[in-house]
């Protein structure tokens, strides 16, 4: 047990460093952002009902995931404000449970209201494990609402994972 708690601290602390060097401003963030927000809309049409009725939305292209017992995720993503970058935020992600493997994906937030989106950009936002997220595909969108203010939307890229963990995300926000 002993060897777990380090081991999770030993993660944690890791994961925290790489999302604050990772926070500067990518040139290609703003086009892989892009790219990303046209694949959702493709995938289903009324993801567009979301973008023009939120307040703000943030969009991570790529997030990894690993874990073998202890786990994590990381992601860097653009921060939008009715339609206009605001600035950069980071995904971590810290786990523990049955898991094994490797995935990506990508992950967009809305931000229904704009108090949901100032609570995001304050600095430290987290979602805790109970947030769920739906798996973007047609028609999925229009039966989506907002739980406490957010909407989670993903879509799965590539990798083997099998878990049954527990964990939540936690973001960092910079402004542009």
């Amino acid at each position: 047990m002993r060897l777990l708690f380090k081991t999770l601290i030993s993660c944690f602390f890791a994961l925290s460093i790489a999302s604050q060097n990772s926070l500067a401003w990518d040139a290609n963030a703003e086009v892989k952002a892009n790219e990303t927000l046209a694949h959702f809309v493709t995938k289903d049409k009324s993801i567009e009902n979301f973008f023009k009725q939120a307040y703000g939305y943030a969009v991570f292209p790529t997030i990894g995931k690993a874990g073998f017992i202890v786990g994590g995720a990381h992601g860097k993503g653009v921060v939008y404000k009715q339609g206009v970058i605001t600035g950069t935020a980071t995904m971590t992600q810290l786990s523990v449970g049955w898991q094994a493997g490797a995935e990506s994906y990508s992950e967009i937030i809305f931000f229904e209201k704009a108090s949901d989106y100032n609570a995001f950009i304050k600095g430290s936002y987290a979602l805790g494990a109970q947030a769920s997220a739906v798996a973007i595909k047609s028609g999925v969108a229009t039966q989506t609402k907002y739980n406490d203010g957010v909407a989670i939307f993903t879509d799965y890229k590539g990798g083997l994972m099998a878990a049954a963990s527990v964990g939540g995300q936690r973001f960092t926000y910079k402004a542009k």
